[in-house]
């Protein structure tokens, strides 16, 4: 049984947090066509909204990378960290499968099972905006406090996009 079975994403990504201790907001937010337009349309910078992607190593386990935008996974950079050869995005059904959530709603609070975290170093301190489990939504929460909630690494794993 997954964890979380029963509810949708957004009470997945809370009943998550409340079990962390980790303070959220929810928002729902309409859909943008780049991450300007949904930065603006939050009242923040680009490089506050986190993609959080799901990245496959070869043997079938997974790991959340923490981005902003404004910045993409190096994978030189967080291949050497994880110490592997090859990691990939996997596929949507794929990711959906690693998470229960699909693409553009991921994100590491709820996921149906609990990958590891890694976090790229330039979240630190900052109030950041994530995926909330469903289109249309999103949550805000500190980055420190997601991380200590995570145990998350950080790291440098990511470039100028």
């Amino acid at each position: 049984m997954t964890r979380f079975a029963g509810l949708d994403g957004v009470e997945r990504v809370q009943a998550d947090a409340r079990n962390r201790g980790l303070e959220v907001e929810v928002i729902e937010r309409p859909a943008a066509r780049s991450l300007e337009e949904a930065a603006a349309l939050m009242g923040i910078e680009p490089g506050d909204i986190v993609k959080s992607l799901v990245v496959k190593r070869s043997d079938d386990t997974y790991v959340f990378a923490l981005v902003p935008g404004g910045r993409k996974i190096s994978w030189p950079k967080l291949r050497a960290l994880l110490a592997v050869n090859k990691l990939q995005l996997p596929d949507a059904s794929l990711a959906l499968a690693a998470t229960g959530y699909e693409r553009g709603t991921i994100t590491p609070l709820g996921s149906s099972i609990e990958w590891p975290v890694v976090a790229d170093e330039t979240i630190i301190g900052r109030r950041v905006s994530m995926g909330a489990g469903e289109h249309g939504r999103s949550v805000f929460v500190d980055a420190d406090a997601l991380i200590a909630a995570f145990d998350a690494t950080v790291a440098d794993i990511s470039d100028p996009e």
